[in-house]
């Protein structure tokens, strides 16, 4: 059985190596031609759009690793079949199912390297590139954050920068703020304090106002602050959570729940990456069940093609359950798990067959 261990993983691994080799390319001279596009009215070198592209690949390739093994697995098959391995194994006493059973094994501790490892690195560099192209653009990470200090919004307008900072969102209030008006040399031109701001509309009213200017103090009932944020964008304004760790998602749910903020996205994307394993285990059988049963078709485009129709359907099928997770029209588990169920049922339907073929 080890020399079936050792034979089977040694083409796994270098089928999985050629076609990341290949996506990792594609992506990577993708982001130059984007990089490209943004710098287009900017004085940069050709090697500071290489150098952001190397850092924002990474994370994209993350992204489209499902893809990336289910192509593999196809690739390890045709192998197989081209060269007659296969039927010399099943000679030998080898099952199907044996195979599936160390090609699973071989997906469960890619995807736990995958996730403790290259996205370890991968969300570091894309926090580098975030920080390097923020200076580039007005809508970059560190527009608004959330810390253990409340809620941060960086905003310019009339030039002018207003940082704002709030204790707690509450509907379309925030809570307990502290804002401070800049010039655009940096000065400090005024200071507001208010328990309670309406943020319904980009106008915020400002109940309460206590304003302190330079050389003077002041209270208002109502005061109105024309900004660039109203409620809906404020929402939509979380972090980069591909920026992030492991440890750096689970610190920012409990910031955001402090500030009683919504911690869907957050816990969507912990519960991706907690179950991805799960999800390139499934991609794997789906992928070793389809060529073990088509086997008998000759044509390697055609085989490729219907692992490239079910790469599509999986793709939409994600984006279709994160969306519903995301809007909370269903729950968190449901939406996580409802790609990973229809592929497990898929898995089940196709997996009898296997052994008799």
């Amino acid at each position: 059985m080890r020399v079936y261990i050792k034979f089977i993983s040694t083409v796994y691994l270098k089928s999985l190596t050629f076609v990341f080799l290949i996506m990792t390319s594609l992506v990577f001279i993708l982001n130059i031609l984007s990089e490209l596009d943004f710098f287009k009215d900017e004085n940069v070198s050709i090697s500071f759009t290489l150098l952001l592209s190397l850092l924002n690949s990474p994370i994209q390739v993350f992204e489209l690793f499902p893809f990336i093994l289910l192509i593999t697995i196809q690739l390890f098959f045709i192998k197989f079949f081209e060269n007659k391995e296969i039927d010399i194994f099943k000679y030998s006493g080898l099952k199907n199912s044996s195979i599936l059973y160390i090609l699973s094994g071989l997906s469960i501790l890619t995807g736990i390297l995958i996730i403790t490892i290259f996205y370890h690195l991968s969300s570091n560099l894309k926090n580098i590139y975030l920080e390097i192209k923020s200076g580039y653009t007005t809508d970059g990470k560190y527009l608004a954050v959330i810390t253990k200090n409340g809620l941060w919004i960086k905003d310019k307008i009339d030039n002018k920068v207003i940082i704002t900072n709030a204790s707690a969102i509450d509907q379309n209030f925030l809570n307990n703020i502290f804002i401070t008006e800049f010039d655009e040399n940096f000065n400090v031109i005024r200071n507001i304090k208010s328990k309670k701001v309406d943020i319904s509309s980009d106008v915020w009213q400002i109940l309460d106002a206590k304003i302190y200017d330079v050389n003077d103090y002041s209270n208002k009932e109502l005061l109105y602050l024309k900004t660039n944020f109203d409620f809906n964008r404020i929402q939509t304004l979380y972090s980069n959570l591909s920026a992030l760790s492991f440890v750096e998602l689970y610190e920012l749910r409990e910031n955001y729940k402090k500030l009683n903020y919504s911690t869907t996205e957050v816990d969507m994307h912990l519960s991706k990456l907690i179950t991805y394993p799960i999800f390139l285990l499934l991609i794997t059988l789906l992928s070793s069940v389809l060529m073990l049963n088509i086997k008998q078709i000759r044509g390697t485009t055609f085989k490729i093609s219907i692992g490239l129709f079910f790469a599509v359907i999986i793709y939409y099928l994600n984006n279709f359950s994160y969306v519903l997770g995301s809007t909370e029209r269903v729950s968190i588990i449901l939406s996580i798990f409802l790609p990973i169920l229809i592929l497990l049922s898929i898995n089940c339907l196709m997996l009898y067959k296997i052994n008799e073929k």
